[in-house]
């Protein structure tokens, strides 16, 4: 690294006026962790309506004097409980993970060189760069010195840009060559990055089906607890005939029963529980519904460089262009090599490859530039030798060495020429130039990228490569990674103006080649017009668009700031074979939450059907809470937690709301059927309401039994043992006299307990019977429209 020699005017800040710009906040102060504040978790997770209508029910039974019905509120405070300890696990989790690596930064201070953090960093901190340094904050060139700084990740161009006094440095860039100084200017969020990212992410909102469908699902059922609830509260007390605290009880079952408050809670702790898992894949979560986003996506838009490329060059060989013998020629590189600086990943690669230096005396130098896309040093009694681009140093001679050079790049290769002569460097390029040789680099594959390319086609997610290199390049890495369909390539100054010769030639291509970030964001929106779910890796501002505009966005930690602001998931060791655990992870949960909604449901749908017919038939209504809150316990509660952590890798697919509605709404009308049935059978016997209050119990908990295996498909012995202990539990409750005792239960005959038995073993094949035909109704009604 070259050494800055520090004029002696420039002392920089002193410590004094460094305090004051703290003080003022002129401080470069990052961002917190997205996430909310303890008292907002708490306030979320306690201050709910289904919370404020328990305390009020709650509060009723035990005006009625019946405390242990009151029972079902301390599951709802347990449920709260341990939404509010997970919520604060992940907040942890997230934090922790959102440190940014400890990344120091030089600046002079006191007239010397002094390394901070990169948030003690303030206005007008004279920072001291060198190549390979990147900029943390917006400043301005202070020196006029050989600079370059690649601005990449700003504008999606890869060429450096020449800086000299006076120029403007943005965060986000990098050096790549040369070294000086500059003046901050902007720091924390009156950075360029900083304000692109806030005004990005304002407009960024993830579409979750999930969380929709619940919310539609919740709204309906508020709207309907309050007249339901108020119709069969009214008519228990007024028209029942039965004391007050009787009736009482029964009204408050019915609304019990209605309130699905285990799935919403079941829900946020699910995803919560997912922010936790992919903690260990080292991937931040930052929007709860990511996970379930990623689990139903078909089509993955990759960039080359560090996804399936580590960003790192690696020199394969060189081919020979005089008769001077590979020992020589290799020395002659390597001493080439070593009379420059590390700074980009080709001076790089080639420092990898020629370790060895053989200390050739340096007369003259001329550094890389991005202009003349090449560097070059003059030897004491070797002559001069230049590296860089073939066409730029050859000119009109290029087509001696054209063939060579297009046959490489067909295979993904990058090609570097070594010319030499006798003439002593000047500006510019020496004359009788000599062919040496064809250096040939490639990009290093990352070790993972294939197996996670072949994860992704196995499970039917399309893979697109966008990028701004050469689309011959780009494709013949792809192949080398194991893209699928990566012989399919198009440049994208080819591609069609029209909308729809647009979105085809997008499907119908694999790689696309020099695509600018307003194009990379219109490949999103094509694929997302021919109906895929699309998600998008990214790392710059230039993929900022895209990002934003893919159902979800992935950034690479190494990436800048605002493509991590749009972006719901960052990989933070930039790692894309996280992505294959965080799509598992995400099908685990949206499959399981998706079974499990069918058992909150279904009670919610007979608890709705069931509160309004016995508000108009004026009967008793067929449960009280404490009975409630077994059947929510044994046939929803233990089971829900148990298979909503199962493995389940199945591919997730649109249409949550209609196939929960589907099969959840035949189930409930069948158990509000049965109950009815034996209800009013028992009624008609006129025995006992305890007696008819067992019997209902013993059909509703049995028929939820049955929902529960039907739930559980495909069995396991995991769940087949889950549904056996859950049925003994059940039985027991019947029993034993203490079980008896607690539920208000009775001794049942066997007459009657036959009838019951019989009931919830005719449901099954009813339940699947209304479950063809309700499928067979929404097809004829979506035909017809």
């Amino acid at each position: 690294m070259d050494k800055i020699t520090l004029d002696k005017d420039i002392i920089g800040l002193t410590s004094e006026e460094v305090k004051k710009r703290v003080a003022s906040g002129k401080v470069n102060i990052l961002p917190d962790a997205p996430s909310r504040t303890v008292w907002q978790i708490v306030r979320a997770n306690l201050f709910t309506i289904f919370n404020a209508l328990n305390i009020v029910l709650a509060s009723i039974v035990f005006l009625a004097g019946s405390p242990k019905n009151a029972l079902f509120s301390g599951v709802i405070i347990t449920n709260t409980v341990v939404g509010i300890v997970q919520e604060l696990r992940a907040k942890k989790k997230i934090e922790s993970l959102s440190l940014l690596s400890s990344a120091k930064a030089t600046v002079i201070r006191d007239g010397k060189e002094t390394q901070v953090g990169i948030e003690e960093v303030v206005v007008d901190d004279i920072i001291v760069l060198s190549a390979g340094d990147q900029l943390i904050v917006d400043a301005v060139v202070l020196e006029d010195t050989q600079f370059e700084v690649d601005e990449s990740l700003l504008t999606g161009e890869s060429d450096s840009v020449n800086k000299k006094l006076g120029s403007k440095l943005l965060s986000g860039s990098f050096v790549t060559s040369g070294s000086g100084l500059a003046k901050v200017t902007h720091v924390g969020n009156d950075t360029y990055t900083a304000k692109l990212s806030q005004e990005a992410k304002k407009f960024k909102l993830i579409n979750s089906e999930l969380q929709q469908s619940i919310n539609k699902i919740v709204k309906i059922i508020i709207w309907l607890i309050i007249p339901v609830g108020v119709l069969l509260m009214s008519t228990q007390i007024l028209c029942s005939g039965k004391d007050w605290q009787e009736a009482a009880l029964s009204a408050v079952a019915g609304i019990i029963g209605m309130v699905p408050e285990g799935l919403v809670l079941l829900t946020s702790v699910t995803f919560v529980v997912g922010i936790i898992r992919l903690s260990k894949w080292k991937t931040l979560v930052q929007e709860l519904p990511a996970t379930e986003v990623l689990a139903r996506v078909d089509m993955l838009c990759l960039d080359k460089t560090g996804t399936i490329t580590e960003g790192k060059l690696n020199v394969v060989d060189f081919i020979p262009l005089n008769s001077d013998g590979r020992d020589k020629i290799e020395e002659e590189i390597s001493a080439l090599t070593h009379a420059f600086q590390r700074g980009n990943p080709t001076q790089d690669a080639l420092l990898e490859k020629y370790k060895e230096n053989p200390n050739y005396e340096i007369i003259k130098k001329i550094p890389f530039s991005s202009a003349r896309k090449w560097s070059a040093v003059s030897f004491k009694g070797k002559g001069s030798f230049i590296i860089g681009a073939p066409d730029m140093i050859l000119n009109e001679r290029y087509e001696e060495i054209k063939t060579e050079v297009e046959e490489e790049a067909k295979k993904g290769r990058r090609v570097i020429l070594v010319a030499k002569s006798d003439e002593i460097l000047e500006d510019k390029l020496p004359g009788n130039l000599k062919l040496v040789a064809l250096i040939l680099i490639e990009d290093v594959i990352r070790k993972e990228a294939p197996k996670t390319l072949k994860y992704f086609d196995e499970q039917g997610v399309n893979i697109k490569i966008i990028s701004g290199d050469s689309p011959i390049t780009v494709s013949a890495v792809a192949k080398r990674a194991g893209v699928k369909g990566a012989e399919n390539y198009l440049d994208a100054r080819e591609l069609s103006s029209d909308e729809k010769d647009f979105s085809d030639m997008i499907e119908k291509n694999t790689v696309f080649g020099r695509v600018t970030p307003h194009q990379k964001r219109d490949i999103i929106k094509a694929l997302q017009s021919k109906g895929h779910t699309v998600a998008m890796t990214g790392d710059g501002v230039n993929d900022v668009l895209a990002l934003k505009e893919a159902d979800c966005g992935i950034a690479m930690a190494a990436g800048s700031d605002a493509a991590k602001a749009v972006s719901q998931l960052v990989l933070l060791d930039s790692n894309f074979a996280a992505l294959p655990e965080v799509v598992a992870e995400g099908r685990r949960m949206i499959n399981n939450l998706e079974r499990v909604a069918g058992l909150y449901l279904t009670k919610t749908i007979y608890s709705i059907l069931l509160s309004f017919i016995f508000g108009i038939i004026l009967l008793p209504y067929p449960f009280i809470p404490i009975q409630l809150t077994l059947i929510s316990s044994i046939v929803i509660g233990i089971p829900s937690f148990f298979l909503a952590l199962a493995p389940n890798k199945e591919r997730v697919k649109k249409g949550f709301l209609y196939r929960v509605l589907s099969t959840t709404i035949p189930k409930g009308v069948v158990v509000t059927l049965f109950t009815l049935i034996i209800f009013l059978i028992a009624h008609s016997k006129q025995l006992p309401i305890r007696d008819i209050r067992t019997l209902t119990v013993i059909v509703a908990g049995g028929i939820g039994i049955m929902v529960l295996i039907k739930i559980s498909k495909p069995l396991n012995f995991l769940r087949v043992l889950l549904i056996i202990s859950m049925g003994i539990t059940f039985a027991l409750a019947f029993i034993l006299p203490l079980g008896r005792s607690i539920f208000v239960f009775s001794k049942i005959g066997l007459a009657y307990l036959g009838i019951a038995i019989l009931l919830v073993l005719i449901s099954s094949p009813l339940i699947n019977f209304l479950i063809r035909m309700f499928n067979s109704m929404f097809l004829g009604l979506k035909k017809h429209s």
